[in-house]
C-alpha cells in the first residue's frame, strides 16, 4: 500500500511500447497517467479560470489520491512497467537535442504573443532538465514565462489509440495547446514508440479534437462526441483517417449540447463490460436525431452517413449484441444532474466488469450495485489483493475518494491514456 503514495521518477528509453487498444473493456495493460505537480501547485485564484478550472487543488492530497488510482490500475495490470509517467516520458524524449529543438520551434510557433522567438537561441541552449521544467511550468531562467500546464493530469484528451493507430489532440482551448506539442515531440523522438512512427493520425489545421470525445465501443466501432471541445471537421478528419487506415466500419457521431457540463462524451456515456455503459439518462432518453451513423465505403476517400433517432438504436444496428444501460445517479433526476456534474458517468474500466470512479457518486454505485457489481474501496481492493494476483474474474466497482481530484472536473477515464489492452473474448 505505502508504495502507492510514492511516485516513482521513472526512465523508459529502454522501454518498447505497443500499440492496439480495441475497446474500452480489455484488461489493461499499458496506460500513460499524470501524476499532478509543481505545475498544479502554479494555478492560482486568478488564473484558475483561464486555465479551465473551477477551484485550485489541495496538491498533496490529490496527488495521493491519484497515486493510489495508479497503484489500482498497477496491481490489475500486474507489473510496474504499465503505468507510465508522461513527465518522465518527456523527460526520456529531451535527451535528445533534436527533440528539445523541435518542442521549442513549436511552442514558438504556438504562442507568437509570448515572443518567445526573441528567446528562442537561449531556449534551445537550456538543459534537459530545465527545458522538462519550462514545458510543464513555463518557468525558466530566462525573462521568457508561459502559462503552466495543470490540464497535463487528464493525459485522455491528449490523443487517442484505435487499433494500432494514435491521434493525436487539437485542443479547442489554448491553454492546452502545449499538450499536445509534449505529445507530439514524445511520440516522434522517445525510443519506445520508434516502431510507431507511421501510425500516428495528425489531423489538418482549423478542427479541433480532444480524446475525451472519442469511444472504441468495439473492434470495428467507435463513438465521437460533437461537442464543445471536439468539432465536425475533426470527426470528419478522424473517420475518414480510420476508415483509411484501420479495420474500423462505423464511426457514430454523437451531437452534444455545446457546455461544460457535457464537455465530452466520456462526460456522459462509458463502458464497463463490452456490453454495459453507465449513461446520463437525459441525454438519452429525452435526445432524439442527435446521432450520425458513418460507415465506410468501398470507394477511397468516401463514407455512407446517416442520422439515427439516438445513440441506443444506432448502437443496436452496428453491434452483434444488445447494450445495458446504467444510469448515473440511480433513477432519481436531481441525482443524475449532480452526479454527472461531479464526473458519475465518467468510470475507467481496467479490466471487463473492474471499473473505477469517484466515491462521492453513491447515487450511481448503488446503481451499479443493482446490476451485479461488488462495490469495494481503492484501499480495500489493493488491501484484499495485498499477498495476491489480482485475477479477472467478479464484476468490481472500486470507489477512488478523489475528493481533491474530482475538484479538477474530470473522473477516472479523464486521467488514464490506454496504450495497450487485452482483447476482450
Amino acid at each position: 500500500m505505502l508504495k502507492t503514495l510514492t511516485p516513482q521518477r521513472s526512465n523508459y528509453l529502454n522501454t518498447r511500447f505497443s500499440l492496439d487498444v480495441a475497446s474500452e473493456t480489455g484488461l489493461l495493460q499499458q496506460v500513460i497517467v499524470h501524476t499532478p505537480g509543481i505545475e498544479m501547485e502554479l494555478v492560482t485564484p486568478e488564473t484558475r479560470a483561464d486555465l479551465l478550472f473551477e477551484d485550485i487543488l489541495f496538491v498533496g492530497h490529490a496527488r495521493k489520491e491519484h497515486l493510489l488510482m495508479c497503484g489500482v490500475f498497477e496491481k490489475v495490470i500486474g507489473r510496474s512497467d504499465g503505468i507510465i509517467q508522461m513527465s518522465s516520458l518527456l523527460r526520456d524524449a529531451f535527451d535528445q537535442e533534436d527533440a528539445r529543438n523541435a518542442f521549442i520551434d513549436q511552442l514558438c510557433a504556438l504562442s507568437p504573443e509570448a515572443n518567445l522567438r526573441a528567446f528562442e537561441g537561449e531556449l534551445k541552449r537550456l538543459s534537459q532538465e530545465e527545458l522538462h521544467r519550462f514545458a510543464l511550468t513555463g518557468q525558466s531562467p530566462l525573462p521568457a514565462h508561459v502559462h503552466p500546464v495543470p490540464n497535463l493530469l487528464f493525459t485522455r484528451d491528449i490523443a487517442s489509440v484505435v487499433q494500432d493507430h494514435i491521434i493525436l489532440s487539437h485542443p479547442a482551448k489554448s491553454v492546452r495547446a502545449r499538450e499536445s506539442v509534449i505529445m507530439d515531440v514524445i511520440l516522434r523522438f522517445h525510443p519506445g514508440f520508434e516502431a510507431y512512427r507511421d501510425r500516428i493520425i495528425r489531423l489538418p489545421a482549423g478542427v479541433t479534437f480532444e480524446g475525451g470525445d472519442l469511444i472504441v465501443a468495439a473492434p470495428n466501432v467507435v463513438l465521437i462526441g460533437h461537442s464543445e471541445r471536439t468539432s465536425f471537421g475533426g470527426i470528419m478528419a478522424i473517420a475518414q483517417a480510420l476508415f483509411d487506415r484501420t479495420s474500423v466500419e462505423h464511426v457514430l457521431m454523437v451531437d452534444l449540447p455545446k457546455n461544460r457540463a457535457y464537455m465530452h462524451l466520456d462526460t456522459i456515456l462509458t463502458f464497463c463490460t463490452p456490453n454495459e455503459c453507465v449513461v446520463f439518462p437525459p441525454l438519452f432518453e429525452d435526445t432524439q436525431g442527435n446521432v450520425v451513423r458513418l460507415t465506410r465505403s468501398d470507394q477511397p476517400g468516401r463514407f455512407y452517413s446517416e442520422l439515427r433517432p439516438n445513440l441506443m438504436v444506432a448502437l443496436d444496428e452496428v453491434l452483434d449484441y444488445p447494450i445495458t444501460f446504467i444510469p448515473c445517479g440511480g433513477n432519481d433526476p436531481v441525482s443524475q444532474r449532480r452526479e454527472q456534474w461531479t464526473d458519475g458517468a465518467n468510470f475507467f474500466a481496467v479490466a471487463p466488469g473492474v471499473v473505477v470512479g469517484y466515491e462521492r457518486n453513491r447515487a450511481t454505485f448503488d446503481a451499479m450495485r443493482k446490476h451485479g457489481y461488488r462495490v469495494v474501496t481503492a484501499e480495500g481492493f489493493l488491501s484484499y489483493h495485498e499477498e495476491s494476483e489480482y485475477e479477472p474474474g467478479n464484476k468490481i466497482a472500486i470507489k477512488l475518494e478523489g475528493m481533491e481530484l474530482s475538484r479538477g472536473r474530470g473522473g477516472p477515464r479523464c486521467m488514464a491514456l490506454p496504450l495497450l489492452r487485452q482483447p476482450v473474448d
